[in-house]
């Protein structure tokens, strides 16, 4: 329900224009001087100010560039008794939706300016997000795959999709979480509305806060204007909280308490916004044990987990990786503006062969690779990394013998791609990060806990 405030010195005006925007479906705050409207605007949202000109303590223009100035997208409608042609056009120029005379003032044409300047606005924020989508498929045609538990995984999508429950989806990195999360949304009947996501363990607690709850102007240091956050954004639609097990404690009491109440204060703010969002929320950390280590809140675990749903990984479905390759071959010859068309029966066998601990992920990285460096029509076998030709480390030459230790073994091929990925980057931690897919906080990490590792010797 969208907030008007009315400003004006003439209680009868306040009372009149207040039964009028009531009836029409609106929440209507008033005030009968600059000071008082600035307190209101100070403390609530606002969607529409409706202010006279003349005010005891000053005027409606000053209201007018003070609310465009916090808050650009609220719509300001100025009414005046002593109209001018200069107060006119300063009102339009500081961005008025509407300028009018009280004197012969027409309700049903004020009614007509409001409903359609909030219908205007409304367009504009879904075409900001309609851009940001450009190009992104929604429903399953972007989830590649004809094996077993992938037809499991599509089974499952379509039966959670037309529910509004929560949905929990689990995985490693690079096995296409987000693209399930997107297909989840693109088949259930919030299809026309936003997903937005966010990558929780992205950002510092504070900034988290900001960017998912919204602020008010003033609420830190650089807050010159109020925002609104992404629970706001995403109102009739989705929002994909990825890593989430990354979060604070602190910032899970806020995320449950959204959750639970579908309401939402931005930072700095003490005004209840509902919102209507469904949560889709991602992690490549078993949450159980987060919660068994005193690390994550039982009560958002069980609040989040109401419908599970797991991506498998990219070596439980080795007859994908051929399809997977070929895809990617095609996007990035295309990207490239290559003409290399088809992967070698060769690079085919070692692709299948390699066990992928990056998923799909680091198949699409290998695959840009070769793609970027192949000189002939076909993607040949030395156009892909060492560690996918290394024949010690295919299925038809067991790792295990005598001496085997699990623990070092994983640790060496998380250095090693660790390693690979910082030269892939450049040494730029931020690509690094979304090449691995993980966190920024987590290469952190992991980058001191392999810094005498030779793999990141001349890498780091």
């Amino acid at each position: 329900m969208s907030r008007i405030l009315v400003v004006d010195d003439e209680q009868s005006m306040r009372e009149m224009l207040g039964i009028v925007m009531r009836k029409e479906g609106y929440q209507v705050v008033t005030a009968d001087s600059r000071s008082q409207a600035a307190a209101v605007l100070g403390k609530q949202a606002i969607d529409v100010v409706v202010t006279d000109v003349r005010l005891p303590d000053g005027d409606g223009i000053e209201i007018l560039r003070h609310v465009k100035a916090a808050t650009p997208e609220t719509i300001v409608i100025v009414m005046t008794a002593f109209g001018t042609t200069e107060t006119a056009v300063a009102a339009r120029k500081l961005g008025a939706e509407a300028y009018v005379q009280k004197g012969d003032l027409d309700v049903d044409e004020l009614k007509i300016v409001v409903r359609d300047a909030l219908a205007n606005r409304r367009l504009r924020e879904e075409n900001v997000i309609l851009k940001r989508e450009v190009g992104q498929l929604h429903g399953l045609d972007r989830v590649i795959g004809t094996s077993a538990v992938m037809a499991s995984l599509f089974e499952m999508v379509r039966a959670v999709a037309p529910t509004s429950s929560t949905v929990l989806v689990t995985g490693e990195s690079g096995t296409g979480k987000e693209l399930v999360a997107r297909a989840i949304h693109g088949l259930s009947s919030r299809s026309d509305g936003p997903f937005v996501s966010v990558n929780c363990g992205a950002l510092p607690d504070t900034l988290l806060e900001s960017e998912l709850f919204g602020h008010i102007k003033g609420a830190f240091t650089d807050a010159r204007q109020s925002k609104k956050g992404l629970f706001e954004a995403a109102d009739g639609g989705t929002l994909f909280l990825d890593e989430v097990g990354e979060t604070s404690p602190p910032m899970q009491v806020k995320l449950l308490r959204a959750l639970q109440e579908r309401r939402i204060r931005r930072l700095g703010g003490t005004e209840e916004i509902d919102v209507d969002v469904r949560v889709i929320a991602a992690t490549n950390v078993p949450l159980e044990d987060l919660v068994r280590e005193k690390r994550f809140r039982e009560d958002l675990f069980y609040r989040l987990q109401v419908i599970p749903v797991r991506t498998p990984q990219l070596r439980e479905r080795r007859e994908d990786i051929g399809l997977l390759a070929e895809h990617f071959l095609e996007k990035f010859g295309r990207e490239m503006g290559k003409r290399v068309t088809r992967i070698s029966k060769e690079a085919i066998a070692l692709l299948e062969r390699y066990s992928w601990p990056g998923n799909v992920r680091e198949l699409e990285n290998v695959m840009e690779r070769a793609v970027a460096l192949e000189t002939s029509s076909a993607v040949q076998p030395e156009r892909l990394p060492d560690a996918v030709r290394e024949p010690g480390r295919t299925d038809s030459a067991p790792l295990i013998g005598p001496g085997f230790s699990l623990d070092a073994h994983l640790r060496s091929v998380e250095a090693r791609l660790l390693g690979e990925a910082l030269e892939m980057a450049q040494g730029d931690r931020a690509e690094a990060a979304r090449l691995l897919g993980v966190s920024p906080r987590s290469l952190r990490y992991l980058v001191q806990k392999h810094a005498a590792q030779p793999e990141l010797s001349n890498k780091n």
